[in-house]
């Protein structure tokens, strides 16, 4: 049910049952035929608390002061309830349009269970969602989350719920319900999911659509801290099946232990993108996800226009290299599954690098251009 954290489905069966009592009343029957007849006692007696909702009674508890600290004047609701309000401020965002996105942390997520690592990957979460919105202009207004397994462990859950609401809190974003799901005929133990909704809004006149690129504009990124949220799947598999590495282990040419390596945190690009349109220097970004920048350019490029990719830009950094080296990896399925050490790309025009590079300098960011606009009849991405 959206807009509350609720507890699992045995819940519903539950009441249910009592609320079949109260519209469909049995005829009252003698008190010695009621302790004959053990059916009338079960009717008539409130059913004792499961486990499960045991269990989803303390995990929702939690739950609503943790999701409390990240509300502000517009969140109208307190968790719990079939819905969550949120009053949009018209005011600041005149002629609105709300911008919507859902996502998962997909391969990342197994991992993080296993190093217990829940808060970690939770702001991960979060924090693709509002890059999702930003590079369209966007900015974040509320946050939903989906929590399921196939037990619930408050606990885990609690670690969870704090990484959401620390990320929400960082964004500037209300996080205004939710789901928590038992169901242990579909998940399997000790896992568990967790996706993420978030909507944003922006006036129309600033919405960001892509439409503004145009040939010449450079290609003007910004490093990610490391996979962020994407190649798990392969990652793993080269790390710990190919090379056989343990999570713990330290490898010189990471620099670090792998899981450390692996586990560093997706960021959030909100304010560097803010800064970027505040200064009127920018055409549209794109937020290099799943496919990389091979697969992510082309979502925002017109027809006609393709990505120049000068790849001595910059160096991607060594977890990428090695990775490949262990793999045998082709370059183009490099750049079609990892970032390759660049998590967001602003178009801007030539004659905008200068002022957007100094933008992003005085607030601590690098920068670097790494390719241009060119003319083609395939929208792509062409590396050289």
């Amino acid at each position: 049910m959206s807009g509350c954290y609720t507890g699992p489905t045995l819940a519903i069966c539950t009441a249910t049952s009592e609320h079949l009592k109260r519209q469909c009343p049995l005829p009252k029957a003698s008190n010695e035929k009621a302790a004959r007849d053990p059916r009338e006692r079960a009717l008539n007696d409130d059913p004792p608390p499961s486990p499960a909702h045991a269990r989803a009674s303390k995990a929702n508890e939690k739950i609503k002061g943790l999701a409390r600290r990240t509300f502000n004047k517009n969140v109208l609701s307190e968790i719990g309830g079939f819905a969550g309000f949120f009053s949009l401020d018209t005011a600041r965002f005149p002629d609105p349009v709300l911008v919507a996105t859902a996502d998962g942390i997909g391969n990342k997520l197994p991992l993080a269970a296993k190093l217990g690592l829940h808060a970690s990957v939770a702001e991960d979460l979060v924090n693709h969602c509002v890059n999702n919105i930003a590079v369209q202009g966007a900015t974040p207004l509320y946050f939903l989350d989906y929590f399921g397994a196939a037990e619930l462990d408050p606990e885990i859950v609690e670690q969870t719920i704090s990484g959401l609401v620390d990320a929400c809190k960082a964004n500037g974003c209300a996080l205004l319900g939710g789901e928590t799901a038992e169901m242990p005929s579909l998940y399997r133990e000790p896992g568990y999911d967790l996706a993420g909704f978030m909507t944003g809004v922006v006036s129309r006149p600033r919405l960001l659509t892509g439409d503004a690129i145009r040939e010449g504009d450079c290609l003007l990124a910004l490093p990610s801290n490391g996979l962020h949220s994407t190649g798990y799947r392969l990652a793993q598999e080269l790390f710990f099946e190919r090379a056989r590495y343990a999570h713990t282990q330290y490898v010189n040419e990471l620099g670090d232990k792998v899981g450390a390596a692996l586990m560093r945190p997706h960021r959030s690009y909100l304010a560097p993108i803010r800064k970027l349109i505040q200064a009127e220097v920018v055409n549209a970004f794109a937020h290099v996800t799943g496919g990389g920048i091979t697969g992510n350019l082309p979502r925002v490029l017109p027809k006609a226009l393709a990505a120049q990719i000068d790849l001595s830009a910059w160096e991607p950094p060594p977890i990428f290299a090695h990775l490949q080296k262990i793999g045998d990896i082709e370059r183009e399925e490099m750049f079609s599954t990892f970032n390759m050490g660049i998590g967001m790309i602003a178009f801007v025009p030539a004659d905008l690098v200068k002022k957007a590079r100094l933008t992003l300098t005085r607030m601590n960011e690098r920068s670097m251009v790494i390719g241009r606009v060119v003319r083609r009849v395939q929208r792509k991405v062409l590396y050289s």
